[in-house]
């Protein structure tokens, strides 16, 4: 490139310049002696000052680094870096709290902002590469609840759809069931997320099933995330640090199931001071500690939480031999090896105990661990490769007369991840990665003193992903994030594996040990685009493909100790979701209330479901008692926040179908799945009374489950036999509850800070049916009786929280 630049003095003189781009350095050199036989020394000395600006100016450099809480020493996720001088120009840091940014040199003025933290202006002169690590003060607690941490403008500027981010530290103002501030049960009340049941931890997003969502916690698949029966989620919140929801529409990094990610992200410890805190309540406690292993350096995080039902029935002349309860434990711990490099270990473990005397005990339970490092390559480069395991099993044990009888099944994880991310630039982010799972999934056996049962063999598999995503700013109104996965699932021996034609065997396939089987191949395309129409609201629209190769079989509606897990087989192929979002969001009065609207339509393949009449308990192969076909899910969701002020929450409501259309299922006829349900509304309120109290509630409805009743009877033998016709042809009637919420907050002193919350579910006490059987009616044995049960109709709560 050439430039003519005209410099005025004594004699007068005019010099042209001639940079090449490829080498600007030595042409400066070159210049600047030719210059300085002809010019007067000040004369010089402003030119070379002229010439370096323009030097300067005309390379880019990167500024990166780590955001981290100033008091625990712990990184923070999802916090915004804005560029004063910049409009529009920023990043927002990884799930690591690692940022990069590159700009052009000069001096710039960086804004850093995250709720409930005090605000940064951070001036920096970009006249090299730079590493800049933040560290952000806890801010005085202002007068307003902030339901959701994240920028103010995010869901106008992100492509991403159908993404939900909770604050954990607002969960534990919501009322739920028995006190216990709970995760799993606080995202459904969000919109197009319904609850499995009543006080169940289990959802269903997006017309999918309960197996549907992919559950992590530290990026370790959880397979059953609920405690006694489903009323207790498996996330003790203390030890939660994020918690990110999304519907579907999610990133390439992310597969193996249809519906959801639920994607939950524990505390680091605090690397600066030793802390406690925890809870006591009528159910369950809880304790957590933390603190610094070596002071900034390394620390570690311990909780535990359990519930004491069963002290309670100690004390019962009746029940003092039964068991019910449950108990987890969250570790982790963290070395900083130096700037750039970083381990973390983490693990959980929790189980349940269910026992009626001597004659009945279940117990079911997970376990996880992940070894993680994570790797600072270069100013653009991050990378983190983990090591990860996940169980979950359940053994049931129970007596009859003489003989004695065994339930039990497993399903067991090794992972290996590795993956990397790179900042080219302020408009650009590529993540790509590999992911490689050993399955070993033993499905459910049933043995027995008096009995003979055939031998179910134990199955094995290798699922593999190789994955790149990019989110790209095209330009300040467009936003696109678009990625590629390629999946792969592969059977592998020792084991026999009948095929089936109509549930009948039609031949059979054996595998030595290690042997292939067959391996199932699939490419999942994602892509996500929003357009700003103006400063305050988007278009957004996205496709994606996911693929779900592990399947849950289940007889309830809930979660179940007993849920088995079925990988693909010779006869189950792998479920596919092709996922077409619609959405405009708008934000009002300064981004103060957020107006979401989202549409979706669903087209699912291989899917699963049982034949009428099936045992998939007791019978020798549980793939002779299944049948396959298509779905479909279509639905509206809309979402009002307010999201400051003294009075916030949100509304939410969604209009859903789900469908299935099986062949030897209904009449080879559309029927409705399980989880269908017209409308599901909930409306949220947290009202700041003072800095002490804040009262809270909610209020949710939602129409009833699809079920299978029976359409009439005959008697056979002295016996009434019920007749069953329409596949879940009918609906359990409408549920709705409120639950109410007070929360007491002392004030803080050096040394310690407590509260105290009040909660009341069902505070009307409707009685909502749990279940409806039918019997005949013992006055007139021509007719028929419906019996509804309902489990809870007020339940009062009491928690004393501490933290020191």
């Amino acid at each position: 490139m050439s430039y003519s630049l005209v410099y005025e003095s004594t004699p007068f003189v005019e010099i042209n310049i001639h940079l090449r781009s490829q080498s600007p350095s030595l042409q400066l050199i070159k210049s600047s002696t030719l210059i300085m036989r002809k010019l007067k020394i000040g004369s010089c000395l402003a030119l070379m000052m002229l010439w370096c600006t323009y030097i300067v100016s005309a390379q880019s450099y990167t500024i990166s680094g780590t955001i981290r809480d100033a008091g625990t020493g712990e990184e923070l996720i999802g916090v915004p870096i804005l560029i004063k001088e910049l409009p529009g120009v920023g990043t927002v840091c990884n799930e690591y709290g690692f940022y990069s940014m590159t700009l052009t040199g000069g001096a710039y003025t960086l804004k850093v902002a995250y709720v409930g933290y005090q605000d940064k202006i951070i001036p920096v002169q970009l006249l090299q590469h730079q590493v800049l690590n933040i560290n952000m003060e806890s801010g005085a607690q202002l007068a307003e609840v902030v339901i959701m941490a994240h920028r103010e403008n995010e869901n106008i500027t992100k492509a991403q759809m159908g993404l939900e981010k909770l604050d954990v530290s607002e969960i534990a103002k919501i009322p739920v069931l028995f006190g216990e501030k709970d995760v799993l049960k606080t995202i459904q009340l969000l919109p197009g997320v319904k609850s499995a049941g009543e006080g169940n931890s289990g959802f269903y997003v997006r017309g999918g099933g309960a197996d549907q969502n992919l559950i992590l916690l530290d990026e370790a698949p959880v397979y059953n995330a609920s405690h006694l029966l489903g009323f207790f989620s498996t996330f003790n919140s203390d030890a939660i640090k994020d918690v990110t929801l999304i519907k579907g529409n999610s990133p390439a990094n992310y597969g193996g199931r249809l519906s959801s990610v639920l994607d939950v992200k524990m505390n680091e410890g605090n690397d600066k001071k030793f802390n406690v805190k925890g809870g006591i309540g009528i159910i369950s406690s809880r304790v957590s500690v933390e603190g610094p292993i070596q002071k900034e350096k390394s620390s570690f995080l311990v909780t535990a939480r359990r519930t004491y039902a069963d002290v309670f029935l100690k004390a019962t002349k009746d029940f003092k031999d039964n068991k019910l309860y449950f108990y987890d434990l969250n570790t982790k711990a963290n070395y900083r090896i130096n700037d750039k490099n970083r381990l973390f270990v983490s693990g959980y473990f929790g189980r349940d105990v269910l026992g009626v005397g001597k004659d009945l005990g279940i117990d079911w339970g997970n376990k996880t661990a992940t070894l993680r490092w994570n790797s600072l390559i270069s100013n653009k480069l991050f990378s983190n490769a983990s090591f990860i395991y996940s169980d979950y099993n359940y053994d049931i044990n129970f007596i009859q007369g003489s003989s004695t009888f065994n339930i039990n099944s497993e399903i067991k994880d090794l992972n290996i991840k590795q993956e990397f991310q790179i900042f080219p630039n302020t408009n650009n982010s590529w993540r790509f990665g590999v992911n490689s799972i050993y399955h070993t999934l033993a499905p459910s056996r049933f043995t027995g003193t008096d009995i003979q049962v055939e031998k179910k063999d134990t199955r094995y598999a290798w699922e593999n992903a190789l994955y790149a995503n990019n989110s790209w700013k095209v330009s300040p109104k467009l936003n696109i994030d678009y990625g590629l996965r390629l999946s792969s699932y592969s059977i592998i021996g020792a084991g026999t594996f009948n095929l089936y034609q109509n549930g009948i065997i039609n031949s059979m396939k054996v595998l030595k040990k290690g042997e292939f089987g067959k391996t199932y191949v699939n490419l999942e395309p994602r892509v996500a685009a929003s357009f700003s129409t103006a400063s305050s609201s988007s278009l957004k629209i996205a496709y994606s493909r996911n693929t779900q190769n592990l399947h849950l079989l289940s007889n309830s509606t809930s979660s179940s100790p007993t849920d088995v897990w079925l990988g693909n087989s010779f006869n189950v192929k792998p479920e596919l979701a092709d996922q077409v979002s619609l959405g405009y969001s708008q934000n009002l009065a300064n981004n103060r209330y957020e107006i979401n609207l989202e549409s979706y339509y669903k087209s699912l393949y291989n899917q699963v479901d049982y034949k009428d009449g099936a045992d998939i308990n007791t019978v020798p192969d549980v793939e002779s008692e299944l049948l396959y076909g298509t779905g479909r899910a279509y639905g509206l969701e809309v979402s009002l926040k307010k999201k400051t002020g003294i009075l916030t929450g949100w509304v939410s409501y969604t209009l859903s179908r789900t469908e299935k259309l099986i062949e030897n299922i209904n009449q080879d006829k559309w029927y409705p799945a399980k989880q269908d349900r017209t409308h599901d509304l909930a409306l949220v309120a947290i009202y700041s009374m003072s800095k002490k109290w804040t009262l809270s509630g909610t209020w949710v409805y939602y129409t009833g489950n699809a079920v299978t009743f029976p359409s009439g009877k005959y008697g056979l033998e002295n016996n009434t036999v019920l007749l069953y016709t329409e596949r879940n042809g009918y609906r359990m009637p409408a549920y709705h509850r409120m639950d109410l919420s007070a929360t007491y907050e002392s004030i803080k002193t050096k040394k310690i800070q407590t509260s105290w919350n009040f909660s009341l579910y069902n505070a009307y006490g409707r009685e909502n049916a749990y279940q409806i059987t039918f019997e005949d009616d013992p006055d007139d044995p021509t007719r028929t009786q419906a019996k509804q049960t309902s489990l809870f109709r007020w339940v009062p709560s009491i928690t004393y929280n501490f933290n020191f």
